[in-house]
């Protein structure tokens, strides 16, 4: 237990402990700007007693988002993001940004800005072809990470966690299935990785050595075609070698084919169609079953993945997935991962690290139904824990939203 809840270094901070807060669309923020609920959300999981949270998800730029209640990275944001940080400082631990560009995620009709992808393809969301950029857009998407990574240096965050996966944008142009390009960010994998290590070494360049700098990378997407584990382990292997990054938090599946790779549990299939407007409901009672697959839950349900790049690689990696309890922190760390990222189980208990500080013996609430995924339509929360703060649900569906976010 010492070492997991010991002081650890990650790049040029130093956490309070080795438990982050992993990155979960709070749905708190209606104007895309900072709200008192979010701040209290992220208040709260930090007085809990990890040692960083992660506030998800800043769009790089307005297309960026998955759809237009999203925070996105411009100075009309820092000042509420800077309360937000100074929240979570009073309570003793750090903050993280994660910042990213939702690219083939995004809903163009919620944006009113065109969707991104590597190839020409149709978005899901809003039945639109998606813009396809050419190599004077990649560099200024390129830019806007560096952007944004500046403007959260200004707001007063500890890090920023670059979003590598779950197939937003740069996670599908690492995606063979998605990213079919014939210039130099497609074909093999080293074309269709120079997008992430662009971006890493721009933001590393822009914030490197005063903030720490971490990614979200895919080890798979979980679809037929999509990324592999040996391509994504290569290209990890290439941010190593390149110094851009601080850590990899590891992560699978796709928002866009395949979310429950990542989430394991119950498949929530009914809980999100109740929430869909109603043609979009029609259509998600008839692929449901498909989209929403039922992987059964154990706890560390990532590790056998993620173990193939702790053997490969020495940087500090972020074991991620069915983190609930002592034994499978002690687990991450007996087998060299550096640190742990819960995500579901704080939505449960935000002090159940506090919990098991006073008994080793402690078990999650969370029961892995998973009923908490389709919340993030309205405001993120646990359905079995009861909202004491009298907070308004601030997020309405109109019949262009109703499409597939990024819980995590």
């Amino acid at each position: 237990m010492n070492e997991i809840f010991a002081p650890a270094e990650l790049g040029p901070i130093t956490l309070r402990n080795r438990v982050i807060k992993a990155a979960t669309f709070e749905g708190r923020t209606p104007d895309a700007l900072v709200t008192q609920d979010l701040i209290e959300f992220h208040r709260e999981t930090a007085a809990g007693g990890v040692g960083m949270t992660t506030v998800a998800y800043c769009a790089v730029a307005p297309g960026g988002r998955t759809d237009r209640h999203q925070i996105w990275m411009r100075p009309e944001a820092v000042p509420g993001l800077r309360k937000l940080t100074d929240a979570v400082h009073s309570e003793g631990a750090a903050a993280s940004a994660q910042i990213g560009h939702a690219g083939p995620v995004a809903n163009a009709r919620s944006n009113g800005v065109p969707a991104l992808a590597p190839s020409r393809m149709i978005s899901p969301l809003s039945m639109r072809f998606m813009k396809v950029p050419d190599q004077d857009e990649i560099r200024e998407v390129v830019a806007a990470h560096a952007n944004a990574a500046k403007l959260a240096e200004q707001a007063g965050f500890d890090a920023v966690e670059i979003h590598f996966g779950h197939n937003y944008l740069v996670s599908s142009f690492l995606s063979p299935r998605l990213n079919r390009r014939a210039d130099g960010y497609g074909g093999s994998t080293a074309n269709r990785a120079r997008l992430a290590r662009e971006i890493a070494w721009a933001v590393r360049k822009a914030v490197g050595g005063r903030l720490a700098v971490t990614a979200k990378l895919n080890m798979e997407d979980g679809v037929p075609g999509g990324l592999t584990v040996p391509e994504s382990l290569q290209v990890a292997a290439w941010l190593e070698a390149d110094g851009t990054l601080d850590a990899l938090e590891l992560t699978a599946g796709s928002s866009l084919l395949n979310p429950m790779l990542l989430f394991h549990g119950s498949a929530p299939r009914k809980e999100f169609a109740n929430v869909l407007p109603i043609p979009a409901r029609w259509g998600f009672r008839l692929v449901g079953r498909a989209f929403l697959k039922e992987y059964p839950y154990q706890d560390g349900y990532l590790l056998e993945r993620a173990r193939h790049f702790r053997r490969e690689l020495s940087m500090p990696l972020v074991l991620l997935g069915g983190i609930t309890n002592l034994h499978t922190m002690q687990q991450a760390m007996t087998e060299g991962f550096d640190f742990v990222a819960m995500g579901r189980a704080l939505l449960r208990e935000p002090n159940l690290l506090h919990r098991i500080r006073s008994d080793a013996t402690t078990q999650s609430a969370c029961i892995h139904c998973n009923e908490c995924m389709p919340t993030i339509y309205t405001r993120t929360r646990c359905v079995y824990r009861p909202d004491r703060t009298g907070a308004p649900i601030p997020l309405t569906l109109s019949g262009t939203e109703g499409g597939p976010k990024d819980p995590a």
